[in-house]
């Protein structure tokens, strides 16, 4: 370890249990890694999600950040991955989504996507480290970097695994120091959180076809729900049809597009 590095834990020490900590992750983590943009946020299952650091430089309109913290992160990969409770550490946006995701509507909304409605462009790798504090609580914090300037190398991703330790010892004595985020309450019925975030569609669909629209909105193929339920991807076909006759719509976009107003709805 260089002096440079020893002086920049040092700061993130200090940092820890206040404000500063997600500012000085990311001096530490620019020390050999180009970024453009980075976040942290706070999932909990049922629970609104909380922005710890905002690393998104005013490359964000607060509407659309706005619109993801109550309830557009519901369909965000790191948050479903938190909430299957996934194995710890560094990973690739890339490797956690589902199969359809990049061509989903939440991939491709400027409405939800803080990414996407960044002046960066549609085409913002992510990489993020998933900190498990609790039983479906965990922390992501992500850094971005924009379409101009490629992937994140290779290299950078061995770099960044080594801090892994470092970022995760930081938000687990975070989180004992300050359990309950500023943030909430939320203002939000329980009814718009994780456990019924379809609750729009109570009543006009059964059980199955509402998990099975939660997948259809998180990026999911007919070939990746079938493995999921175990059923054949006829089957989901057959659901799929039910639930466009049921919500009167003929098309994946237009059931995002009945998520999107739910949300609008509820940030009014």
């Amino acid at each position: 370890m260089n002096p440079q590095d020893a002086s920049r834990i040092a700061d993130v020490i200090g940092a820890v249990g206040t404000s500063h900590l997600g500012q000085s992750l990311c001096a530490l983590l620019a020390g050999d890694v180009r970024f453009d943009m980075s976040c942290g946020y706070l999932f909990r299952f049922d629970r609104p999600a909380v922005l710890l650091h905002d690393g998104y430089n005013g490359r964000v309109p607060a509407r659309t950040l706005n619109a993801y913290l109550r309830g557009g992160y519901l369909l965000d990969p790191f948050y479903v991955a938190c909430m299957n409770e996934h194995p710890a550490g560094l990973w690739r946006m890339s490797d956690l989504a589902p199969d359809s995701f990049l061509s989903s509507g939440f991939a491709l909304s400027p409405d939800l996507h803080p990414c996407i409605s960044s002046t960066h462009g549609t085409q913002v790798e992510e990489v993020g480290y998933i900190v498990p504090l609790q039983t479906r609580i965990a922390v992501v914090f992500s850094l971005m970097r924009a379409e101009n300037h490629g992937p994140f190398p290779e290299a950078d991703m061995r770099r960044l695994q080594t801090l892994a330790p470092v970022v995760s010892a930081a938000f687990q004595a975070h989180w004992r120091l300050r359990p309950e985020e500023p943030g909430e309450p939320s203002g939000m019925p329980d009814s718009q959180l994780e456990s019924a975030f379809v609750d729009i569609l109570q009543g006009q669909l059964t059980d199955a076809q509402r998990y099975i629209a939660k997948l259809l909105l998180q990026g999911h193929s007919n070939a990746s729900i079938a493995h999921l339920l175990g059923i054949s991807e006829g089957t989901v076909k057959v659901h799929k049809h039910n639930i466009y006759q049921r919500l009167q719509i003929s098309s994946n976009a237009d059931l995002f597009r009945l998520f999107i107003d739910y949300i609008a709805q509820s940030t009014r």
